[in-house]
């Protein structure tokens, strides 16, 4: 591990050397298509997030341009995710916006790293039941963002804390905007009903309608329907005096150093996320297309992406999964359809940002409440009697502690909870027992053996106590039999130390037998091979007993522990 195996090839550079003439329409029509879903998405994630639609719009344009010009998949489409938007938001309400797109650039930085040092397989580490889990919490807390624009609740502003927005909630549902509610219900069923994309099922115009769409058809629906009824409700222009004409300019986010110390934490969070959505949201393009992915370089245009789009106003970026599996069944061949992606989005900003004035803040809550849905594992709950009790507890942990608290407190007690069940099962599968040892022509010296299971490591020393009670009698050697052993770390090497020092103390020996390869490597790098003198390490059980049968035979010398004259 380390930079001296640095190399920084994007995908772009192998899929371009086999690319054909007839992969460059394939390319443009799909980029053409997610760039058109990828539009309501970008706004309404750029809201949820706790900043404006733009820099969502921005984000899709910025980040998913140079995730697929750098990026190690042929097909992913990076933007805004709906994974991010509790962090986000918790982040920009604690810190503050330019401390958000502080935390977002030093997260770039991290993600670059995490890619030079090849570290993009840590990332597998991460449990399935704390990622399930955190999702499921995640689509929860979106969810529950848009309750208020869905209704149409006179609330000021939403709280971070989900205790707190539910209370909030609660005591404004006297103020539920009955149009709001109707474009809001309107805008799911359209997406839900809407035909999908399967031209081998979908006849005369409904293959048509298909080519579009649902979320755009429900946007266009609501903004119709808003403009042409008057209705009262809360529109993208009123709420942010609708979306600029073009792209932001190149600014540096107003930086402190002081604020920067106290936001490891974000920074981390936003870093780890990242890597865990792009890496995984890669695997599932793999296994869509035939294809794998190269998770360094990935990680490394995460990396870049996060750190340029701050200075444009963007917020997070990663790999979205919705929309490449949008640009894989659109018939994408290469990163270039990622790049017309983000080429598309840019188009409809310098061409129609003025029409987005009117599109109701209840149909965006729509769309985010059918990603919410479609985000969320939720067979994952009735399943859970299926598997353990640990990982029921680390599933539900990281869940609830999504939802009540927010993501960086579910991961990280998430990992420490499975780090201990797994340290306690390892541990309950250690164990010790007495060897039954083959009758032997004298009775001198008496003989004990006893054989080790599992990993003798800091969790289950404890197995070794019974053998190391200064009260119990023993032999004059003690045998003992590692070849189950596979692991042996440095608590466990001090326990078998302190026995053979107590065994020492009393004139007796130890042997070890059948030592596996890294227990073997641990025991001589220590010293402790050689502090059990000579004769004390054999290959089997066999041989030690041969050693033990020939030193006692008439006219051998009696043994003397070692360190006696």
């Amino acid at each position: 591990m380390g930079l001296s195996n640095f190399r920084f090839r994007p995908k772009l550079a192998d899929s371009l050397r086999g690319y054909r003439a007839s992969d460059l329409p394939a390319d443009i029509g799909a980029g053409i298509t997610v760039g058109i879903v990828a539009l309501p998405l970008a706004m309404a994630f750029g809201i949820a997030s706790g900043v404006r639609p733009e820099q969502g719009l921005f984000t899709a344009i910025i980040g998913g341009f140079l995730i697929s010009l750098l990026g190690g998949s042929k097909v992913q489409i990076g933007g805004p995710a709906g994974a991010f938007v509790a962090l986000l938001y918790a982040i920009g309400e604690r810190y503050g916006i330019a401390n958000l797109l502080i935390a977002t650039l030093m997260a770039g930085v991290l993600l670059f790293l995490m890619g030079a040092l090849k570290l993009g397989s840590l990332v597998r580490f991460v449990p399935v039941s704390i990622i399930v889990g955190f999702t499921n919490g995640i689509a929860v807390v979106i969810a529950l963002h848009q309750v208020k624009d869905f209704l149409g609740l006179a609330i000021d502003k939403m709280p971070a804390n989900s205790v707190s927005q539910l209370h909030v909630l609660s005591s404004s549902l006297h103020t539920i905007n009955p149009a709001a509610l109707a474009i809001g219900v309107a805008t799911l069923a359209i997406i839900i009903v809407w035909p999908k994309p399967d031209r081998a099922v979908t006849p005369g115009w409904r293959r048509w309608l298909a080519c579009a769409p649902g979320t755009i058809a429900a946007l266009v629906f609501a903004t119709v329907a808003v403009h042409l009824f008057e209705l009262q409700v809360d529109t993208v222009g009123n709420r942010f005096g609708g979306i600029p004409q073009g792209l932001p300019a190149f600014a540096l986010p107003a930086f402190d150093w002081q604020t920067a110390q106290n936001l490891v934490a974000p920074t981390v969070a936003i870093a780890f996320l990242g890597a865990i959505e792009s890496l995984l949201c890669a695997r599932m393009a793999d296994s869509m297309i035939d294809d794998r992915h190269d998770p360094t370089q990935e990680l490394m245009a995460q990396g870049v992406a996060n750190f340029v789009v701050p200075f444009f106003g963007g917020i997070a970026v990663t790999g979205t999964l919705a929309r490449t599996v949008t640009n894989v069944r659109s018939g994408a061949r290469s990163p270039i359809a990622g790049i017309v992606h983000a080429l598309t989005l840019l188009a409809i900003v310098l061409l129609a940002a003025p029409l987005a004035s009117d599109i109701p803040m209840a149909a965006l809550a729509g769309i985010l409440l059918f990603v919410a849905w479609n985000m969320g594992e939720w067979r994952a709950f009735p399943q859970l009697r299926q598997f353990t009790i640990n990982y029921r507890l680390v599933m539900l942990a990281a869940f609830f502690l999504t939802v009540i608290f927010d993501l960086t407190v579910a991961v990280e007690v998430g990992l420490v909870l499975a780090s201990l069940l797994f340290i306690l099962r390892i541990a309950s599968v250690t164990h010790i027992e007495a060897l039954a040892l083959p009758p032997r022509a004298v009775a001198t010296p008496t003989i004990e053996g006893f054989r080790l299971f599992g990993s003798l490591f800091f969790g289950s020393v404890n197995r070794l106590e019974p053998l190391l009670d200064s009260a119990r009698p023993v032999a004059d050697i003690t045998v003992l039999d590692l070849h189950q052993l596979i692991n042996l770390d440095t608590t466990g090497l001090d326990a078998l130390q302190s026995l053979h020092r107590m065994l020492d103390k009393r004139g007796k020996r130890l042997m070890i037998v059948g030592a596996n390869t890294q227990p073997l490597s641990l025991m001589q790098r220590s010293g402790f091979a050689v502090s059990l003198g000579r004769g004390a390490l054999f290959d089997s059980l066999e041989a030690a007993l041969a050693s033990i049968s020939s030193t006692a035979s008439p006219g051998a010398p009696p043994h003397k522990p070692p360190g006696t004259a």
